[in-house]
């Protein structure tokens, strides 16, 4: 058996329901509406920006992965922990998200970087958000082309365009779908 303990910033403690209640209200302080919360969420920096302002304020990463564990959402991004609280989503699973971002993929990029996607795609689903981080990009090539760079670079494009192609892939996990 597990119990969960919330505590405020000021050191008191809080049940689960009073911490789902302050996150709801502290998050129009960060977003205005469900579309930007997607908008943010679907760039690697500004995804980072926002978490780091929501710890700030006292909804860290524990916090919120316990918050995920409690609305039945481990399989789940981070996102929909956030989109639950304040738009009353539904969470969607992280292979969910990925099958339809995978439907974008296989008819934007060429097959080398789909490969690559599909590979990055892959570890998101099974380790979580995290891996869509920014630092996350060089230690995923490295995995995927054995620790050679240069073959990375060859089969993608320069640094710069890899690291586009990284950060604007992530927009397809987080589009609303009908």
């Amino acid at each position: 058996m597990m119990v969960t303990s919330f505590w405020h910033q000021d050191g008191t403690p809080m049940s689960s329901q009073q911490f789902l209640e302050l996150l709801y209200g502290k998050l129009p302080e960060f977003v205005k509406d469900e579309a930007e919360l997607r908008a943010l969420w679907s760039s690697p920096d500004t995804h980072s920006r926002l978490l780091q302002g929501l710890e700030e304020k006292g909804f860290g990463a524990a916090q919120l992965a316990e918050m995920q564990s409690i609305i039945d959402a481990e399989n789940s991004d981070l996102f929909d922990v956030l989109a639950h609280v304040a738009y009353a989503l539904q969470p969607i699973p992280r292979e969910a998200r990925a099958e339809h971002a995978r439907i974008y993929i296989h008819s934007r990029f060429t097959s080398k970087q789909q490969l690559f996607l599909d590979f990055v795609l892959q570890h998101y689903v099974t380790m979580g958000v995290q891996e869509l981080a920014q630092e996350k990009l060089t230690p995923l090539l490295r995995l995927r082309y054995q620790n050679s760079i240069a073959d990375a670079v060859a089969d993608l494009g320069r640094p710069e365009v890899i690291g586009q192609l990284f950060s604007g892939f992530q927009r397809y996990l987080y589009e609303a779908t009908a």
